[in-house]
């Protein structure tokens, strides 16, 4: 099959020579079945010369392809068709293994729900907001506007609500980012986030923390490579726990003032952090984006972010926005001023920080009896360093403990575990520091 489909052959049916374009019209051909599954393509050096282009260029077409798993390199062998359609699915996030009904399954580092304020009456509240069922494209309600305000670190210029924090994220990537453009995000980071550099093909510049945060000497290597935007967390880190200091984030930003880069920050742990909220938005209002996620503390169901940033990126977001939902519902916008608002909903946060800050704790001196330590912090989960991590990996599973792997944070080296603590009462802490020691002992 393969000597039917040469490098002159299949120049002549690309007429678009740009990466992009050959990346486009050589799927298309793959899904008409010109190109059927099991085809060996030419050689890149030939095709590179049958289309007058780069052997650099028509990798990076080909990189594009096998990204999407419409191609694969069998090394020596060459570069085959192994799929008619591309399929878009965030790989580290939809990579769960399948676990028995009786797996005590800690990968998933989500709210209690028995720990989430009650909607009744912020719903009911909600069904009397102004203009419900209008298609005027409302950026933010006036009331949610003013509760989100009170508690915001710095003044903004324009608000914006979106579809929780990651669709924040994804939709400021997509509006702001060239495909093709370096971005720097701290390492680790939460995986969602990597899923989502890694679906739209920039290159991803990994920035080493500490327990203060990104490390000044990393961020400046970083901003070598010009990095389009640089993504963080500042507040609470969702993978680790620790949070930026003061110190820290001023350090990072003067690194920063010496650079173009958009700064991305992502709050979405919230008010699960005992730590107060703060920004470089203050600092650079033009070209910083600060995102609140209300998910962790208010309710997963609300959907709902609220991201602040200058008027003219915010009517860049919400221009990409137009090709899809347009605005974020005013119900679930009402719902949430409605608990911002309300004293008891924050006296039930108050009782959930307090929760899951005892149950990290509790498995994190279980694991300090045992001889395994881990750095303090907060959150709804615990990274632990391992000698290896395939080897606890299989010992937590065969314990039926499920976890996640290091690797799934981080495109850097490194053996880690992340456990989940959210959920993980006081009566399970013992057994599970058990397998953790025994899965931490190579």
């Amino acid at each position: 099959m393969g000597n039917l489909y040469t490098a002159q052959w299949l120049a002549e049916k690309i007429a678009d020579r740009s990466i992009r374009g050959i990346a486009l019209e050589t799927s298309a051909l793959i899904r008409a079945g010109v190109l059927p599954v099991g085809t060996r393509l030419p050689s890149i050096r030939d095709l590179a010369y049958e289309l007058g282009i780069s052997p650099a260029t028509l990798s990076e077409a080909w990189a594009d392809l096998r990204r999407h798993k419409i191609i694969t390199g069998r090394g020596r062998n060459g570069t085959w068709v192994s799929g008619d359609r591309f399929i878009a699915k965030p790989e580290r996030f939809a990579s769960a293994g399948n676990y028995g009904p009786n797996a005590l399954d800690l990968t998933m580092a989500v709210p209690d729900p028995s720990l989430l304020p009650p909607l009744e009456e912020a719903l009911a509240h909600a069904a009397t907001v102004d203009k419900l069922n209008n298609y005027e494209r409302t950026r933010i309600i006036p009331e949610l506007h003013d509760a989100a305000l009170q508690r915001w670190p710095y003044e903004p210029e324009a608000f914006l609500v979106t579809n929780g924090g990651y669709n924040a994220v994804y939709t400021a990537i997509r509006a702001l980012v060239s495909p093709g453009s370096a971005v720097a995000i701290e390492s680790p980071t939460a995986m969602r986030l990597l899923d989502i550099l890694e679906d739209f093909g920039v290159k991803i510049i990994p920035v080493l923390c500490d327990d203060e945060g990104p490390t000044p000497q990393s961020l400046h290597a970083a901003l070598k490579d010009r990095p389009a935007a640089f993504v963080f967390q500042p507040r609470l880190h969702s993978v680790t726990g620790q949070t930026v200091s003061p110190e820290r984030l001023a350090e990072l930003g003067d690194i920063l003032d010496g650079s173009d880069t958009l700064i991305i920050e992502d709050d979405g742990m919230g008010d699960i952090s005992t730590a107060a909220s703060h920004s470089l938005g203050g600092r650079f209002p033009d070209r910083t984006i600060h995102i609140l996620s209300y998910s962790k503390t208010l309710g997963p169901d609300l959907r709902l972010a609220v991201l602040s940033s200058s008027a003219p990126i915010v009517e860049q977001i919400q221009s990409y926005r137009a090709f899809s939902a347009g605005w974020t519902s005013r119900l679930l916008q009402g719902a949430t001023a409605w608990l911002l608002r309300n004293p008891h909903s924050w006296e039930i946060v108050k009782q959930a920080r307090e929760t899951y800050q005892n149950r990290r704790n509790g498995l994190a001196h279980a694991l300090q009896q045992r001889g395994v330590m881990s750095n303090p912090g907060s959150g709804l989960c615990l990274w632990l360093p391992v000698a290896a991590e395939p080897f606890a990996m299989v010992t937590l599973a065969a314990r039926n403990i499920a976890i996640n792997p290091g690797r799934k944070f981080s495109l850097l080296p490194g053996d880690y575990i992340r456990i989940a603590t959210s959920t993980l009462t006081e009566d399970k802490w013992e057994s599970v520091a058990d397998a953790v020691a025994l899965a931490s002992s190579v």
